[in-house]
């Protein structure tokens, strides 16, 4: 009785210390950057058009957004650790605000990629940020549930940014939706300067440490199944609304719906995830690449027959949307201490993915068509799916 008090007496304190309006207000800078850095895979038709370029050219604006954000999440870590971290996380939010005002009034294509430059600093220095931010607001017993939280954000965006994008890119043209990202940029920053406690920096990070953060096995697994799998599923869905118009020859409402279906989708997977992720976060791991491998291949096989195309579209969906959070959980447990370092690491090895895919899809969608990218895409989640499998003994908790 005694223990089952104690431990009733813990999680009450627990919850108490947990700052969750701060948690929350994360999860909307994370929407808001999520939305404005894949809107444009629902809009590549009509801004390529409106640009005066290839497909595979707008679909650049992504890669852009990417690499930026990979070079530039280490660096805001490194170079701002004597700043307190809340006055950065603000700096970052203007920036999404910025940015996504002058991808609104992009006169061609290089205006557009500038524009992604900015949003890729916003990006980088936020996801590379996020992990440290959410062990301080939260008790570590906590954080696979604040990390659910957090990218919850993702999800969300995914339910609203494509179909809502695809919506408006068709009836009111793509740059407004651009400005609605800012739009959404300007209420993440007043809810964020509400809600997030001033942040002073705790040590410092060098590249030294995240160095010596990538020696440890767990981190250098958790990085490679990132590597992976999140390269598959960036090259099939930056190309998603070529492949919907081309192979099952949707129109632009049945698209809408298909990529709120996926959306959909990514929100439960993400809120399964994070349960699976509290128990056993290597299994949530491997089944979320597990169930990329199975969507991916039915889109490359299937996808020309309509039904198979939408309900692997919107399964695929909620095996992405449980990946984040478990990858996530899992380098955070890895991590113990050094949160900023295992963060810049990890925000580095998605972008890198996710700039990868972007070039591999481009490159099999003008050799091959939009069907062949998803070949790709399967292979590589299987090859992270695999790994995780083979990686049983790798110890979680550094040291």
């Amino acid at each position: 009785m005694d223990g089952l008090v104690t431990k009733s007496a813990a999680s009450t304190d627990d919850q108490s210390r947990a700052r969750w309006g701060a948690v929350v207000s994360l999860s909307l800078g994370v929407f808001g950057l999520v939305t404005a850095e894949f809107l444009p895979a629902s809009l590549l038709t009509p801004m390529s058009a409106d640009l005066g370029v290839s497909v595979g050219a707008a679909g650049q604006s992504v890669t852009t957004t990417a690499v930026v954000a990979a070079v530039a999440g280490p660096a805001i870590v490194v170079y701002t650790g004597r700043f307190d971290r809340r006055t950065v996380l603000l700096a970052l939010t203007g920036l999404l605000v910025v940015s996504s005002l002058m991808a609104g009034f992009a006169p061609n294509l290089p205006f557009l990629l500038a524009a992604r430059v900015l949003l890729g600093v916003a990006l980088g220095g936020f996801w590379a940020m996020s992990l440290a931010l959410a062990m301080r607001l939260v008790p570590g017993r906590l954080m696979p549930r604040a990390m659910a939280i957090v990218m919850s954000g993702v999800s969300i965006a995914t339910v609203c940014a494509a179909p809502v994008g695809a919506w408006i890119g068709a009836t009111l043209g793509w740059r407004y939706a651009f400005l609605l990202a800012a739009a959404v940029g300007v209420i993440t920053f007043i809810v964020q300067a509400l809600t997030v406690p001033s942040l002073p920096p705790i040590g410092t990070t060098s590249l030294a440490t995240i160095a010596r953060v990538l020696r440890r096995p767990a981190i250098r697994l958790g990085l490679a199944t990132i590597l992976l799998v999140v390269t598959g599923h960036f090259a099939g869905f930056t190309y998603i609304r070529p492949y919907l118009e081309q192979v099952p020859r949707f129109d632009v409402e049945m698209i809408t719906a298909i990529l709120l279906a996926f959306g959909i989708g990514g929100f439960f997977g993400n809120i399964a995830g994070g349960f699976l992720a509290e128990r056993n976060t290597r299994l949530a791991m491997m089944l979320a690449a597990v169930g990329i491998t199975a969507t991916a291949l039915l889109l490359a096989v299937g996808g020309v027959l309509p039904a198979i195309a939408a309900a692997a579209t919107a399964a695929w969906g909620f095996a992405f949307g449980a990946l984040p959070v478990s990858v996530q959980s899992f380098i955070s447990r890895a991590a113990g201490d050094e949160a900023e370092g295992a963060g810049a690491a990890t925000l580095t090895t998605f972008q890198i993915a996710i700039s990868t895919g972007a070039i591999l899809g481009g490159v099999i969608v003008e050799l091959q068509g939009p069907a062949g990218v998803f070949l790709f895409a399967a292979l590589a989640a299987l090859l992270g799916a695999s790994l995780v499998a083979m990686s049983r003994k790798v110890a979680l908790q550094p040291g």
